[in-house]
């Protein structure tokens, strides 16, 4: 008596590599919060010990009037976002070094062992904004119809971290000096980013070039859910650009060097 076996799914290259993708950020997700005892906490604790000390330096300390109040809901707005975007850039820097034999031995394309680090990273940056709604509850901070822009905050945003994660994950493998050069320009641009301010505190004249920080423009999107004086569109335009262009490049110098990244590793 025969068994008939029922045929193998016949997916899509796009569909294998969905689902692949998906497979390696819950593997991710599964083994940074399984180690933990703590586990979810640790991704919204450091945002918050950053913004409470930032609350008390510009709020009790100095009393200098930047931003808008309730100035912890501000900070919260553009931090938390921000730890996604440091996080899944300083991951990008080992993408291939730390899972070098896997990425020598599959078959699937190299582009997922980065995009992996911007879902997971993202994914966690979904899952601490209840602590963004508790601080904004407890604060009688209105929520404004301007929450619609968060989808597109989101979507920028996963271009730009894309982008720059294919530039730097296969550069890296050549100039190990890049990772902590990497690291210090993650630090000067916390800084050079609108989030202990706003693109407004800027003088005027500054407010164009701000723009060049993608950052800006997609923090702007993120906070005029709650403050929509700070929503720039020409800002959010000039970053949205700026994103779209990092991607096209990061994709380009990806493929160029996939090769000889695979030789090296």
């Amino acid at each position: 008596m025969s068994v008939s076996h029922s045929p193998r799914p016949q997916w899509t290259p796009f569909e294998r590599y969905r689902r692949s993708l998906w497979l390696l950020t819950v593997r991710d997700l599964r083994v940074r919060y399984s180690t933990s005892a703590l586990g979810y906490v640790w991704s919204v604790l450091d945002p918050l010990v950053m913004a409470t000390i930032y609350w008390f330096v510009f709020t009790q300390v100095f009393d200098r009037p930047v931003g808008e109040q309730p100035y912890i809901v501000f900070l919260l707005t553009a931090l938390l976002p921000w730890m996604w975007f440091n996080g899944a850039i300083s991951d990008s820097t080992r993408a291939f070094i730390r899972d070098a034999k896997l990425v020598r031995s599959t078959k699937l394309p190299r582009t997922i062992w980065v995009n992996r680090i911007v879902l997971s990273k993202g994914i966690e940056f979904v899952a601490s904004l209840p602590v963004l709604a508790i601080f904004a509850i407890a604060t009688g901070t209105p929520l404004h119809w301007q929450v619609v822009f968060f989808p597109l905050a989101l979507l920028l945003q996963g271009i730009l971290v894309m982008g720059i994660g294919l530039l730097v994950a296969p550069l890296v493998v050549f100039f190990r000096d890049l990772e902590r050069a990497t690291k210090l320009a993650l630090r000067f641009l916390f800084y050079a980013s609108p989030i202990i301010y706003g693109v407004s505190d800027l003088p005027e004249n500054l407010h164009f070039w701000a723009g060049f920080n993608p950052l800006a423009g997609i923090f702007s999107l993120y906070r005029a859910a709650f403050f929509p004086a700070q929503l720039d569109w020409g800002v959010v335009a000039i970053g949205a650009v700026m994103s779209v262009v990092l991607l096209v490049v990061g994709i380009l110098v990806f493929k160029r060097t996939e090769r000889a990244v695979l030789k090296e590793i």
